[in-house]
């Protein structure tokens, strides 16, 4: 069976980055709540690939989706999230982000269209319990990610499952409109 998924770090020591199409999901995780930031990448084309001391550069045009978990008791609830302290932001207005409400008050907010990032991008080091996973382009890479969702909403953000399942929907079903490439398309 063909790998879905693998660190990307340790993709990248193992020479088996794909360059030709690949999806990269971090996260970053409130060490004191399940306030939570995920980014996701797609990327066509590489032309090169480089360790720095912040992470990998990635030499192609990437877009990029950012998504965000925010339980109930979160106390910066009502400032938008651009304007956040460093550790909670994410570059976008609420007017920019989709947002399910879950049955426990977390709220998701998942961007409506990706940013694109032309030429080059890159992807910091994880830290602490954060992660940056590469998903390979396979037939059913939307499906991997989706199960990769639910599953991370509920257990790291503490989504309620049904909840989960309906944010990873709609996470997926923004991707297959805006974040796929399409034969040689480069943006």
């Amino acid at each position: 069976m063909a790998t879905k998924a693998m660190d990307l770090f340790e993709a990248y020591s193992q020479n088996k980055l794909p360059k030709d199409e690949g999806y990269i999901v971090s996260s970053f995780f409130n060490v004191n709540s399940t306030y939570s930031k995920y980014e996701i990448v797609s990327y066509s084309g590489v032309k090169s690939i480089y360790l720095t001391e912040e992470g990998l550069t990635f030499q192609t045009n990437g877009k990029k989706m950012h998504i965000l978990t925010e339980p109930a008791s979160y106390p910066n609830k009502a400032i938008e999230p651009y304007v956040r302290t460093n550790a909670d932001q994410i570059p976008l207005r609420f007017s920019e982000l989709d947002q399910i409400v879950a049955k426990n008050l977390t709220r998701i907010m998942i961007a409506k269209k990706p940013m694109v990032s032309f030429s080059s991008f890159t992807i910091l080091k994880p830290t602490g319990i954060n992660f940056s996973l590469v998903f390979y382009k396979l037939p059913d890479v939307f499906d991997t990610m989706a199960i990769f969702f639910e599953k991370t909403f509920n257990k790291e953000a503490g989504v309620p499952m049904a909840d989960s399942k309906k944010a990873a929907r709609k996470v997926v079903e923004i991707m297959t409109e805006t974040m796929a490439w399409h034969n040689s398309e480069t943006v």
